[in-house]
């Protein structure tokens, strides 16, 4: 049966964020996501939520930079490879006290002040760091292709960059998170990206294009590749992380039909 996690920094954003665990879990949701667990409570008292509403903690996001001032992941960027190291063992502590067995590094935008291949060596050196750090505790590292409309001048932009990167890191708890809004927005064909990289990814996330709502709607036939996954037999979580469009409740009608297909 496929598994759906809640991302309860996009969803149920009608309540504060400690709130959100209840809702997501009176919803039918077996997990959860969401961005940066530091911004919103001690690892003490995520874990007691997860714990009192039967939730799995599916992932997170490691330190960014500064979120305010426009930073998005700091893992390309030369210079920041000591802030970098310290948001490696912040992510590890709580992915070890939340049971998370996955957490996603953000690549960071490109900068003009460093040429492409300084970045790439950065992030590459980055990654292998933070995998190394995190294998010991059995939790994956994830990378993750954003497209450039969202995020315009970011690092990872395809599919076929992170297979690439990939190869170049060369760990064996490094994988793709696999964002078919994403992957849509940039690339298309999902069914064939998806076998193309069978093996490579960990993790699929969810939502509609193009408005990045509900994934009843829009041009991505969700259901019939759900169908498909479960047949080829994909044993992952999905991460709804979409913005609803309405209440939140009321646009979980896609939910149930899901669910029902497996």
């Amino acid at each position: 049966m496929a598994k759906f996690a809640a991302n309860l920094s996009m969803m149920f954003n009608e309540v504060p964020f400690m709130e959100r665990f209840a809702k997501a879990s009176d919803s039918g949701f077996e997990g959860v996501e969401y961005l940066f667990p530091y911004y919103y409570a001690s690892s003490e008292e995520l874990s007691a939520l997860l714990k009192r509403y039967q939730l799995t903690q599916v992932l997170f996001n490691m330190p960014a930079g500064i979120w305010e001032a426009g930073e998005r992941g700091i893992a390309c960027l030369p210079g920041r490879e000591k802030e970098f190291a310290a948001g490696t063992y912040e992510a590890l502590k709580y992915a070890v006290a939340l049971d998370c067995k996955q957490v996603h590094a953000m690549a960071g935008k490109l900068d003009d002040k460093f040429n492409l291949e300084q970045q790439y060596e950065c992030y590459i050196k980055n990654i292998q760091y933070a995998a190394d750090v995190m294998h010991e505790y059995g939790v994956n590292v994830l990378i993750e292709a954003i497209n450039t409309r969202d995020i315009p001048g970011y690092f990872l932009t395809t599919q076929k960059q992170a297979e690439m990167l990939l190869k170049d890191i060369g760990r064996k708890n490094v994988f793709i998170q696999l964002d078919l809004y994403h992957c849509q927005v940039m690339e298309g064909d999902l069914f064939k990206t998806i076998e193309r990289l069978w093996g490579k990814f960990r993790h699929i996330q969810i939502a509609s294009v193009p408005g990045r709502n509900e994934p009843d709607i829009g041009e991505i036939n969700y259901f019939w590749l759900l169908k498909k996954l479960n047949e080829v037999g994909y044993q992952g979580w999905f991460g709804c992380e979409y913005h609803p469009i309405g209440n939140t409740e009321d646009g979980l009608g896609w939910l149930v039909k899901a669910q029902s297909l497996s």
